[in-house]
């Protein structure tokens, strides 16, 4: 099966890439560094020629709101009509677990835009919403920084390896499309400001952390359904503190 990865360079899609190619099958790692980019269309119609499945995975290089929108309608678009063109039998999407809960982020707006490109169209689909990354949670912690301390949400988040994101994707990519959703999270729903205090607490930070319900998450203020997976979500094996350990010993 051919199969081609739109972000095939990142984080998620070059792992993706080598796990695919390890079942056996030929995989595109597609992006603007290989010669294809989903702005500008530039080499799109020569991926898509022979192409069964084609996995979004791209992430926009701006979070400012008009223009990670402007990012995925256009790359979305673009995608499918090139998938169109060329027969291709499968679109499966990387997208957010709680997307349509959080409208006050424009990040999230985007996400559930390309969502609705994607069940509009002909092509059959499986969306795979996650929730946020532990690679993510570095940059999640520094993001609620007031001073000499951490003012964080004590609303529940459920953090997961990429790795379990990945083969979570790569169970998608090979099944048929369902038309629909499916969710993967993390092993373990923690309050948001007690993961921020284990992550500092490993760390070797010191600086405190305070809860407050009113501190904003990229924008938007949570609850404890805003980061969480449904009871139907697949779950990964992999736990934090496992993780973090891990890559601080590499």
């Amino acid at each position: 099966m051919k199969i081609v990865v739109i972000g095939g360079s990142g984080l998620i899609g070059s792992k993706l890439v080598n796990t695919l190619r390890a079942h056996g099958h030929e995989v595109l790692a597609a992006s603007p560094s290989t010669g294809v980019n989903s702005i500008t269309r530039e080499g799109l119609a020569e991926a898509m020629d022979g192409t069964d499945v084609v996995v979004d995975v791209a992430n926009a290089p701006s979070w400012e709101d008009q223009a990670v929108l402007d990012f995925f309608e256009t790359s979305s678009r673009n995608l499918l009509a090139a998938e169109a063109a060329a027969g291709v039998g499968h679109h499966v999407a990387l997208s957010i677990v709680g997307s349509e809960r959080l409208p006050d982020s424009g990040y999230f707006r985007a996400k559930i835009a390309q969502e609705n490109l994607i069940k509009a169209s002909a092509i059959p689909y499986t969306l795979l919403r996650a929730t946020q990354f532990f690679e993510f949670v570095d940059g999640i912690v520094q993001s609620f920084a007031v001073g000499e301390e951490f003012r964080v949400s004590p609303a529940l988040i459920q953090p997961i390896a990429s790795d379990d994101v990945v083969a979570a994707l790569a169970d998608v990519v090979l099944a048929a499309p369902v038309n629909g959703t499916v969710e993967v999270g993390g092993p373990e729903a923690l309050p948001l400001d007690e993961l921020a205090r284990r992550f500092l607490r490993i760390t070797q930070d010191n600086r405190k952390v305070v809860p407050d319900v009113n501190a904003r998450y990229f924008g938007a203020v949570l609850d404890d359904q805003s980061l969480t997976a449904g009871k139907n979500a697949r779950v990964g094996a992999i736990h934090f503190e496992d993780w973090l350990a891990e890559s601080k010993a590499r």
